[in-house]
């Protein structure tokens, strides 16, 4: 059946705002008007930041526990980083060869292994 375009009559009990359009929620829209909160974590969780140190200058992006899906191991403590467990993707910033060489060079760090490093060179 084709569609009419004729304006709709305003819901009853609601006011048609100019021209008769309706400014009130009809029925069928989606949403109620309510905003979900915002989960700042969730928010900042893909977003790779840069940080500083005695060894160079590094990328650092936090891997939530719901987005961890594979074994990997820490380089800090030579152990496994299991699935579900929340931890850092780190990659040289300023590696020789460019960015994209650090970024293929990325190793899965334990939080505290990372934030504990010890920046001796070896």
């Amino acid at each position: 059946m084709p569609r009419s375009n004729r304006p709709r009559r305003p819901v009853s009990g609601k006011s048609a705002g100019p021209a008769g359009k309706n400014t009130g929620n009809a029925a069928g829209k989606k949403g109620n008007g309510e905003v979900p909160e915002l989960d700042l974590e969730r928010a900042r969780a893909g977003i790779a930041r840069r940080e500083s140190a005695p060894d160079g200058e590094w990328m650092v992006r936090t891997i939530t526990a719901r987005n961890a899906e594979k074994t990997y191991i820490c380089p800090g403590c030579s152990t496994a980083v299991p699935p579900g467990i929340a931890h850092l993707v780190v990659w040289k910033d300023d590696h020789l060869f460019g960015a994209a060489a650090g970024l293929a060079e990325r190793r899965h760090w334990h939080t505290n292994c990372w934030l504990s490093r010890s920046y001796r060179y070896r």
